[in-house]
């Protein structure tokens, strides 16, 4: 009997999500990619002498990636000179991939609030988009009927038809040259343990503007893999960068 009872169940949890998972197959079957940064960046375009720029991105992810010739190659298309040497350039763009991967929505946006140098959401790199319950609408519905028709439902919806965001997590500064001279303050807080700290203040003069921002790229399609989602956020990243000059 209970071969038969979990078949029925199957069967139930079948017409419950089976629309859902449905609906949702046809609502994203496309792949969708956007990108927005936490601060938009306005340059001093009026005192612009020379349009060289340097370009040096670090990737500290897990994944190998690049994207220092395709942003190059964006500035050159805008009549920028790209140059080897930071101390010519009237540009210095300064970038870091700090995460590659799955994200959950709700994670990338803590972490697009927490700006240039911020912590990243703790839900980046959740396996599937829409909670831990489940890739897909209903889910909480599906988890109030009990543990197994829970996983009667993950069997006949979740396993074949997952909401899947992938993103790129990137912090960006930017160095415009200055005619004036720029003073700056630097401050560190050095934790020791967890009952002091240390504070470190450092007072400069610099020929140079900076500005800071991060950078979400995100990709979203029904059971998407890293493969697909790769280039079109490559893509949209540098064309964000570029679209700041």
């Amino acid at each position: 009997m209970k071969p038969l009872k979990y078949f029925i169940l199957v069967v139930l949890c079948s017409a419950c999500f089976g629309c859902a998972a449905t609906q949702i197959a046809l609502e994203k079957k496309d792949l969708k990619v956007e990108t927005k940064m936490s601060n938009t960046v306005f340059l001093d375009i009026e005192k612009i002498t020379a349009k060289t720029i340097y370009v040096d991105f670090k990737n500290t992810s897990d994944k190998d990636i690049e994207v220092k010739s395709m942003l190059e190659n964006k500035l050159r298309a805008k009549g920028f000179t790209v140059t080897a040497t930071p101390s010519e350039a009237f540009y210095i763009v300064q970038g870091n991939i700090l995460y590659v991967g799955k994200a959950d929505p709700s994670a990338l946006r803590e972490s697009l609030y927490a700006g240039y140098g911020g912590a990243l959401g703790g839900a980046v790199g959740g396996a599937i988009i829409g909670g831990a319950t489940g890739g897909w609408p209903g889910a909480g519905y599906g988890a109030g009927i009990g543990g197994l028709a829970g996983a009667a439902a993950e069997l006949v919806a979740g396993s074949l038809v997952k909401d899947v965001t992938y993103t790129i997590v990137t912090d960006l500064m930017i160095s415009e040259r200055s005619a004036e001279s720029v003073e700056q303050t630097i401050q560190s807080d050095l934790e020791q343990g967890s009952g002091s700290k240390i504070t470190q203040t450092s007072n400069t003069t610099v020929d140079r503007k900076r500005y800071q921002t991060r950078i979400i790229s995100m990709a979203n399609k029904v059971n998407l893999d890293l493969e697909e989602a790769l280039q079109p956020l490559i893509e949209n990243l540098t064309k964000s960068v570029s679209g700041i000059f």
